[in-house]
């Protein structure tokens, strides 16, 4: 995958995880709360494990 390709993805996941925590703030159900909240937490960790982290990679050359 290309590097824009890789960033595109990264964004995706990161709007998606934004999504979810925000809907888990407006949800009045606690059960509904927990269950986005969850799924924003794995969504977290597997960008983060993909290197997704949105850190800029630095070229020391």
């Amino acid at each position: 995958m290309s590097a824009a390709g890789e960033s595109g993805r990264a964004q995706q996941m990161r709007a998606r995880i934004q999504d979810l925590e925000q809907a888990a703030e407006r949800a009045t159900d606690p059960q509904e709360r927990q269950q986005l909240k969850g799924k924003a937490r794995q969504l977290k960790e597997q960008s983060e494990h993909a290197g997704g982290t949105g850190k800029p990679d630095i070229d020391p050359m």
